[in-house]
């Protein structure tokens, strides 16, 4: 079997150990599986911090990454709120 990406193995985990940890109530454990691959998906595919690229664009661009990264991660919290 082929080794995973970092990123899908970042996904595995975090499903694996939410998996591990969540409620006994497999609706909820879904949800909690869901928001962790979300959350580990967005960690490898969109991080915390942008590295510029040195143009003109550069504030808009990290502007945008941002939004973007914090309406996946909003999703990751309703379900877990759920």
């Amino acid at each position: 079997m082929p080794e995973l990406s970092p990123a899908a193995q970042a996904v595995l985990d975090a499903a694996n150990g939410a998996q591990s940890y969540g409620p006994d109530d497999c609706l909820n454990e879904s949800r909690w599986v869901a928001a962790a691959a979300l959350r580990a998906a967005v960690e490898q595919v969109m991080p915390e911090v942008v590295n510029a690229v040195g143009d003109e664009h550069d504030d808009a661009r990290r502007d945008q990454w941002v939004r973007i990264r914090c309406k996946f991660l909003a999703i990751a919290d309703e379900l877990e709120a759920q």
